[in-house]
């Protein structure tokens, strides 16, 4: 192997010849840096001609999320595939908040059925929700007897919108119902294959003849 020097590094060399015990030192590093630029080297080359590793695949459903439910708690929504789910942005101080009753009812009425009903509190529009998780729990079950499961506050729209509400807007994963939700009490209904099979704005009331009939719709389909 030949090591070329600069003139700076001859001089040293002559130095090194005169005085062994510097020569070796010497040698040493420019052996250790050779060897660190083919170590590089190689390991680039191993780099670049690995196998990529497996492509994070998009969810297929909208049961692939899990979230937090109103005390805090991991809820998996895969527990509930096979079941029709209708999803709801809620808050205590709308003009729509009596939807609750409505709610709750439709839930009564479906549940054996196979129907779950999901509130996930949401303070995006006016500041409409501005409590606690504890605050919103006791509001439900004191005013309106909610049963149906309720989750922690999120954000459903912009920058910070959570996993499973952009699944729910987007249009590759939503479809006809795609588009930002635009105000509290906007419902989506998921069908027993995961799938969106409707979308209905916060006037829809929970008795609405459309919501129920597209309600008994995914219930019926096996």
């Amino acid at each position: 192997m030949t090591l070329t020097f600069t003139n700076g590094e001859v001089n040293k060399n002559r130095r090194a010849q005169a005085y062994p015990e510097v020569l070796f030192p010497y040698l040493e590093h420019r052996m250790n840096r050779f060897f660190s630029r083919i170590a590089a080297v190689v390991l680039s080359c191993v780099a670049a001609t690995a196998p990529a590793g497996p492509a994070t695949r998009p969810s297929s459903s909208a049961m692939d999320f899990v979230v937090d439910d109103i005390d805090g708690k991991p809820y998996d929504l895969a527990q509930l595939k096979g079941k029709v789910v209708l999803i709801v942005n809620v808050a205590s101080k709308c003009g729509f908040t009596k939807q609750y009753a409505g709610l709750e009812k439709l839930y009564e009425a479906k549940k054996d059925a196979g129907l779950v009903i999901l509130g996930f509190p949401a303070n995006d529009f006016g500041g409409q929700e501005p409590g606690t998780n504890d605050a919103i729990k006791e509001f439900c079950t004191g005013t309106y007897a909610v049963t149906f499961p309720m989750m922690s506050k999120i954000t459903v729209k912009g920058a910070d919108k959570a996993p499973l509400y952009q699944y729910l807007t987007a249009k590759e994963t939503a479809g006809p119902a795609a588009g930002e939700v635009k105000w509290n009490f906007t419902k989506f209904l998921v069908g027993r294959d995961g799938v969106i099979a409707g979308r209905f704005d916060s006037k829809v009331k929970p008795d609405d003849a459309a919501l129920v009939a597209a309600v008994d719709a995914a219930l019926a389909a096996k």
